[in-house]
């Protein structure tokens, strides 16, 4: 995994209270922001979902009863 340098500022006391707890702060601002992305797309999909929500399509039901068909005919022979 390629990795790149970056800054942040951090709250002088938030970041004593790293220190005395000996917390990897470049750790634990990898895990936040990796949090943050993954909070920020789930957010974003389930705002797409809401604009454009799934609708019933007769194509897949009639294909997964194909499918489903054609599996119990299986068990048949």
């Amino acid at each position: 995994m390629a990795t790149t340098r970056t800054t942040f500022t951090l709250d002088e006391g938030l970041a004593e209270q790293a220190r005395e707890l000996q917390l990897n702060i470049s750790a634990a601002a990898r895990e936040g922001v990796a949090a943050a992305v993954r909070r920020t797309l789930a957010e974003a999909d389930r705002a797409a979902y809401l604009r454009h929500p799934e609708e019933p399509d007769d194509f897949w039901d009639q294909a997964q009863a194909q499918t489903w068909g054609d599996q119990h005919d299986d068990d048949r022979r």
